[in-house]
Formats: C-alpha cells, structure tokens, sequence
C-alpha cells in the first residue's frame, strides 16, 4: 500500500514538471512572436514614460 502512494505521488509530480514546461514554452512563443522593430518601439515608449514610483 505504501508503494501505490509513492507512484502516485511520483506520477504527480511528473505531471506537473510537464505543466510547467508547457507554460514556459508558451510565454517563450509569446515573447519571440514581436518583431526587432516592434521591441525598440517598447522599448523607447518605457525609456521615455517610465512608471510611477509610489
């Protein structure tokens, strides 16, 4: 009984390293999706209003 509870704990914590992984490669799509020239315009736009400090 006390093997089933580490394989599923084991199969558990597999899945959620895949999860992770999914998410990860998700936002790296994201981030490779904009255009050089798409970032140097975000990027100027945050060089020139830069956000509020309270």
């Amino acid at each position: 009984m006390r093997t089933k509870w580490w394989k599923i704990l084991g199969l558990a914590g597999m899945a959620g390293v895949a999860a992770t992984g999914v998410v990860m490669a998700r936002a790296e799509r994201r981030r490779r999706a904009y255009t050089p020239e798409e970032i140097r315009s975000r990027l100027r736009e945050r060089v020139e209003n830069p956000p509020q400090q309270t």
